[in-house]
């Protein structure tokens, strides 16, 4: 059969193959920019997202100031689709020179120079981008062609009939890699027009593929639903440069979309009401689309965007997760139960670890055995780790499991990596923290066990369950087989989660499951107080005992002018008192303001790791980083067993000239896992000397060091003062306002978010 266009036509592209041909008119306020010519040696390091460092050898420049480098290896930073060593390309940018990092060429945009030259044609023909293409078959195309033969190739296909020898296997596979070659190149350039940068364009690229230009001509808007990394208004910036008006309907339902999306995990809500939405429009865009909103809201719902349910708007996705957790409860707790009687394993437990379980424990312990959905709620001191214990130690002597069987059929489970390492201390088992164990993948942003891909555990123990959001759970859920027995340990009373819903809060106030509520204090002798306030704060009826100093607590009356002074003095003390600073924890409710987070740490650095002549450290932003300091982790990097709210230490500094990359690097010792920050992650971690309430979630400390002042006012409730309270194990001192802490105490006005699982869960319970 003869090669002609029609059969070119119908052939697949070949999609395993991640080529790319860039060219871009260079061109600021009408003068060439800066470039360098030349080819690519190595990569030095390469994220997910396309960032690379890497080697260049310079051949050629129109930069006076950069001939020194021609005939000279550079290094070189930038956004890149793919590089190959094979190719020759002219990188544009600028030159700078660091006195850490040495020089660097910083590409903002480039493109690959296609061979001319015969020499130059059978070379790149003959390069690994064309398997099966040798240097004598490609000497051939070249000799039957000339030297234009890529252009001829792309212009005229069947050209390649002419050639001796070449099978059409062989010309498909030229044809489609030039293709792909040439296709990459025109999307990223159009891209670039439009005005995104390179990182966002390969983001783009990398997601749509050749599909790229067609949906953006369709609807540039579908950026905003499918790609979490590039914003709403640099997609409506370009949408304006091509001609979009601002009321076409496309941008409308994006726009409404985004606000609904960011205003849910902003505040926590599972749903919003049609006067928020449209309000929060009108604020975030300016304009008024009442007339038009019911319109985008039923474009919406075809399009799976949304659900309504009633006055009530919801994600479609947080709908959905909704509604299959309250099946997949009713489904656990109404399966058939074992009654088992551990009375005796119970004993055997109090012989062997010296311990006597109060009724309520045992109660606890039980249920866990027998039934198939439990919730153990309590507050600190109350035993919730002695019974974790317990449970998965007569699970296994109940089903005869030795170590690894035990540790294949349970799984011990925490939101952080903090809480699942407590778990594991205390039990002698492994623990996981919630997306590890689903596997995360960063590439996909899914996790890889899931609906299709189930785990085979047959319970599972998850502890600081107050921080489940409703999409992780619904995540695990799926993640897991119907026949799995499944509890729940945490305290309610605590923050509720960052993202959306009040899941434990829900599932307690039901009545519809099982919960065994833990009272009794364990942990506190006759001079301490620390547990006896939270329950205090907790049953609202808290004294003057809250001024008194006891064995484990102390209250510093301080006005909220001497915080500062008073904070350092303590922070002093308690050095000289023999404590590391790793074992203390400083908490406040706010990051801005004179007794915020982001200036008591500075203050702490110098108290707590002062500047050293053999210290290493680092200047970034306004924020120097130093050997020694105490780091908190602000986003989750599963890959590195690390995640929000996880405290480090920086081991030690590398600066750009003896670092294999070339840029300055800290590593973060996280419990035993030694973390390499590069620069790109810096905006990651920041200084942990004093931290959030909130970040302190699912974490304990022996020492807690706590400000409380008026000047905090709008983040003084009862919860956020319960939750800093219980954070710590031996030693909390309370440092500011009596008043202040009276206030917050008794103040229940936290924001309640609105979530619907609760009556759902009741009404499916009655109603099946």
């Amino acid at each position: 059969m003869r090669w002609d266009k029609e059969n070119i036509n119908r052939t697949n592209v070949l999609e395993t193959l991640e080529i790319e041909f860039l060219f871009c008119y260079n061109v600021i306020g009408g003068k060439m920019e800066t470039y360098i010519k030349g080819n690519f040696r190595r990569s030095i390091y390469k994220s997910d997202k396309g960032y690379v460092i890497g080697i260049f050898k310079v051949r050629e420049t129109n930069d006076e100031k950069l001939l020194d480098y021609v005939n000279k290896t550079i290094t070189f930073t930038g956004y890149f689709y793919d590089l190959n060593e094979d190719d020759t390309y002219i990188f544009y940018g600028e030159g700078t020179n660091h006195p850490r990092y040495g020089f660097q060429f910083q590409v903002s945009n480039y493109e690959t120079v296609k061979p001319t030259d015969k020499e130059g044609v059978i070379e790149f023909l003959s390069s690994d981008l064309f398997p099966g293409i040798g240097e004598k078959l490609a000497g051939t195309i070249v000799e039957t062609l000339g030297d234009d033969a890529l252009d001829k190739i792309l212009k005229e296909p069947e050209c390649l009939n002419l050639v001796p020898k070449l099978t059409q296997k062989k010309a498909l596979k030229i044809v489609n890699t030039l293709k792909k070659y040439e296709e990459s190149h025109q999307i990223i350039v159009y891209l670039n027009e439009l005005g995104f940068n390179m990182r966002e364009a390969l983001s783009i690229y990398n997601y749509y593929r050749s599909s790229s230009i067609k949906v953006i001509e369709d609807n540039i808007y579908r950026i905003t639903y499918d790609l979490n990394d590039i914003t709403f208004n640099k997609v409506d910036k370009a949408a304006f440069n091509l001609n979009i008006l601002k009321d076409d309907e496309r941008r409308l339902e994006a726009l409404v979309f985004y606000v609904m999306k960011s205003m849910i995990y902003q505040n926590g809500d599972s749903y919003l009401e049609k006067a928020m939405i449209k309000n929060a429009v009108k604020n975030f865009s300016g304009i008024d689309i009442d007339d038009k909103l019911d319109t985008v809201f039923e474009k919406l719902v075809l399009e799976d965007k949304i659900y309504i349910d009633g006055e009530d708007y919801y994600l479609k996705d947080i709908w959905l997760a909704e509604d299959f957790i309250v099946n997949s409860l009713y489904n656990m707790v109404n399966k058939n139960k074992k009654d088992i009687n551990i009375n005796d394993l119970l004993n055997e437990l109090e012989d062997i670890y010296g311990i006597k379980y109060n009724d309520k424990q045992r109660e606890a312990i039980s249920k866990a055995i027998s039934n198939n959905f439990l919730i153990i709620t309590g507050g600190p001191g109350t035993g919730k780790t002695t019974i974790i214990n317990a449970i998965a130690n007569i699970y296994g002597r109940i089903n005869k499991l030795d170590y690894d069987e035990l540790t294949n059929d349970l799984v011990l489970l925490a939101p952080t990596g903090r809480a699942s390492k407590r778990m594991s201390e205390s039990t002698g088992l492994p623990a996981s923290t919630i997306h590890r164990f689903l596997k995360w993948n960063k590439e996909t942003l899914e996790f890889m066990i899931n609906e299709d891909n189930k785990s085979n555990v047959k319970m599972v123990i998850v502890d600081e369950a107050s921080m489940i959001d409703i999409n992780l759970f619904y995540s695990l859920l799926k993640g897991l087989k119907s026949n799995v027995k499944m509890i729940l340990v945490g305290d309610y009373n605590q923050l509720p989660s960052v993202g959306p819903g009040t899941l434990l809060r829900d599932f307690i106030l039901s009545d519809c499951i099982d919960v065994v509520h833990l009272d009794l204090l364990y942990r506190q002798d006759e001079d301490s107080y620390i547990n006896t306030l939270a329950l205090e704060i907790k049953e609202g009826e808290v004294g003057e005992n809250f001024l008194n100093t006891y064995s484990d607590y102390t209250f510093l009356k301080c006005s909220s002018q001497y915080i500062k002074k008073n904070l350092k003095n303590i922070c002093l003390q308690i050095l000289d008192k023999g404590y590391d600073y790793k074992r203390v924890q400083l908490l406040a409710p706010m990051y801005k303001g004179e007794n915020g987070i982001d200036l008591l740490n500075k203050e702490l650095q110098e108290i707590f790791n002062p500047a050293d002549s053999v210290k290493r450290e680092i200047k970034y932003g306004d924020v120097i980083f130093r050997e020694n300091d105490k780091i908190l982790q602000l986003v989750n990097m599963p890959d590195d067993n690390i995640y929000n709210g996880d405290i480090g230490i920086i081991k030690y500094i590398k600066y750009g000239n003896t670092s294999k990359s070339g840029k300055n690097e800290l590593y973060v010792d996280f419990d035993g896992n030694l973390v390499k920050y590069s620069p790109k992650d810096f905006a990651s971690i920041k200084h942990g000397f004093i931290i959030s309430i909130h970040k302190s979630q699912g974490s304990e400390f022996e020492v807690v060091v706590m400000p409380v002042t008026r000047a905090y006012n709008r983040m003084l409730y009862k919860k956020l003062i319960y939750t800093g309270i219980t954070r710590a194990k031996r030693r909390l001192i309370i440092i500011g306002e009596p008043e202040a802490f009276v206030k917050a105490i008794y103040n229940n006005n936290e924001y309640i978010r609105n979530s619907k699982l609760l009556d759902k869960i009741r009404y499916k319970f009655e109603n099946s």
